[in-house]
């Protein structure tokens, strides 16, 4: 007897092959039979669900997320668990709380809550920190779960643990020599790969930037060799320096004498680093530039982190008022004139300063929740047809609750470049962030929009195949982290899927809640059209809302 057989559906397997009719056994976690003749007998299982021609598609496998302390609180792994994934890699971009020396705990929630936009009271109440060693991490957080979580070595974490307070600078021969010794420890216990962040946008409280982010090329080849004979194990690079040859050099150097895949994530199909991972891929190498849905972009909302009105004396007298009565400031003409009359209070960061008042690049998020707007969507132009400002137009905006989006950098309204990125068969899909950027956005649900937009609504230019993104977010990324028992609807693979209503698939409209421990804020963005998602055979979302099953696990590399 099977335990659950869908009868009846259309199969997307992940392969990027065409959909097919079939039904879908399932018995003891594994898919059993894949049986395109639609023959199976229903008294063969203990559960039938008439698929109905409905979409079936294997579980979403999410390679760059930031749960590595909510895990410790939320075991449905939300909002990513909502948006059909049913695997999560944490512990990228260099940041996370293992290995921790006892006492230092909070230098890496500073350091998290500055990079990731995650409350820092919620991570100091929501973690046990029941200990110090990556193994010990590992151990904590191996837990049911709605769905399975794996997790790489953070390059700060081992580097503070290591350097103390010199994690900001050079490091000696000895402090290397330690952080291989670590960084192997870990892959030894289970760790999936070793992450390290270069980008100068990731900077502590004070402005500095974080430890490892000017790191040796030595420092990193070091680190690299603890790779040296394990047949697992992923290294996640964040730079700003891609495009820099001796960037390029210890990254090759890595890849070619340890042969483990790299992905470095990239904001642009042009440049050497591409160059270099077709090089790599022609001698049987992995370099795998990451790319994301959307190019860099926020949401800016008045609970949100980060919101132009804040620039102003006269907002920041009120925003500790209720949001209602803030939107209702916003309203009133004395408030108004003070904002448009006065100076504006400018960040320290140049960027932010930048980003906020371009207004030619910030949208209204509009009920279609377009996230590739015009050119006379922008509020800019919004302004200019109603003879308005654009500090105006926004303050109507956010007094009616409305989302604003900002493109930051890479976008010349439209998403014909980030099309391209994706469809490259050197890149990998990434970026999503769960778990992070708490107060601006809400990028877990990009499996949903991936789906519902790029295969199926876009307007303003070719749509990628519905099987390429499906095989995108599931084979591919599962790939590359070396998860090669599920991502692929086939007998012998985990049984990890979802049925989707894909005509009724959308995303609904993004809101902040104070959910997190200590009442912390993050914004969150449901869908509909996920009639079942299945982990390890267990239905465990039915119609977005959970059943109570908890299946998932702690995958551990190597084992």
């Amino acid at each position: 007897m099977y335990d659950l057989l869908f009868k009846n559906a259309i199969v997307i397997d992940g392969t990027n092959q065409p959909a097919f009719a079939a039904d879908v056994a399932i018995e003891s976690g594994l898919i059993q039979v894949v049986d395109r003749s639609c023959s199976l007998q229903p008294d063969h299982a203990h559960q039938v669900v008439d698929a109905q021609d409905r979409l079936l598609t294997p579980g979403f496998v999410d390679i760059h997320t930031h749960y590595d302390g909510q895990v410790c609180w939320d075991k449905q792994v939300t909002p990513s668990a909502w948006h059909g994934v049913t695997t999560v890699i944490m512990g990228n971009c260099g940041v996370g709380f293992a290995p921790v020396r006892p006492g230092t705990e909070g230098d890496l929630v500073a350091l998290m809550e500055s990079v990731e936009d995650i409350p820092g009271t919620a991570l100091h109440d929501g973690i046990s920190w029941d200990w110090e060693s990556f193994s010990e991490y590992l151990d904590v957080i191996d837990t049911p779960y709605t769905i399975d979580i794996g997790t790489q070595v953070p390059h700060v974490a081992v580097r503070h643990y290591v350097m103390g307070d010199r994690s900001y600078h050079k490091a000696s021969i000895q402090d290397i020599e330690q952080m291989q010794t670590i960084t192997r420890q870990a892959l030894e216990d289970g760790a999936l790969g070793f992450s390290t962040s270069r980008f100068y946008g990731h900077v502590d409280k004070s402005g500095k930037l974080i430890p490892g982010t000017n790191a040796s090329a030595q420092e990193m080849c070091a680190i690299g060799e603890a790779f040296k004979g394990l047949d697992h194990g992923t290294i996640e690079i964040i730079s700003d320096h891609l495009n820099s040859q001796e960037e390029l050099d210890w990254i090759e150097h890595i890849i070619r004498t340890t042969g483990r895949p790299v992905t470095a994530l990239a904001t642009s199909g042009e440049g050497i680093l591409w160059s270099l991972a077709a090089q790599l891929a022609a001698d049987g190498f992995a370099l795998r530039p990451q790319v994301g849905a959307r190019p860099a972009s926020i949401l800016m909302t008045l609970e949100g982190t980060i919101n132009p009105m804040r620039q102003h004396m006269a907002y920041r007298e009120i925003q500790h008022l209720p949001v209602v009565e803030r939107q209702r400031a916003l309203l009133n003409p004395t408030f108004r004139h003070r904002v448009l009359t006065e100076a504006p209070i400018l960040p320290r960061n140049k960027d932010a300063v930048r980003f906020m008042n371009d207004f030619e690049h910030i949208y209204v998020l509009d009920d279609q929740l377009s996230y590739e707007p015009t050119t006379a969507d922008s509020i800019a132009a919004i302004a200019d047809s109603q003879s308005q400002t654009p500090l105006e137009v926004i303050m109507d905006s956010l007094a009616a609750g409305k989302v604003l989006l900002v493109f930051f950098r890479g976008y010349n309204h439209d998403l014909e470049p980030q099309r391209k990125t994706i469809e490259d068969p050197l890149s990998v899909f990434g970026l999503s962030d769960g778990g992070a950027h708490c107060g601006v956005l809400v990028d877990a649900s990009v499996p949903t929009y991936m789906l519902s937009y790029f295969a199926r609504d876009r307007q303003r230019g070719p749509h990628i195949s519905l099987p390429l993104v499906i095989h995108k977010m599931t084979q591919d990324t599962a790939q590359m982290y070396g998860l090669s028992d599920r991502g692929v609807i086939s007998p012998g693979f985990k049984a990890d899927l979802n049925l989707i209503d894909y005509a009724d698939l959308k995303l609904l409209p993004p809101e902040m809640v104070y959910d997190l421990p200590a009442g912390g804020k993050r914004l969150i963005q449901k869908a509909q059209g996920y009639l079942m998602t299945v982990c390890a055979g267990e239905i465990t979302y039915r119609d977005g809302e959970h059943t109570g099953a908890m299946p998932g696990r702690l995958i551990r590399g190597g084992r």
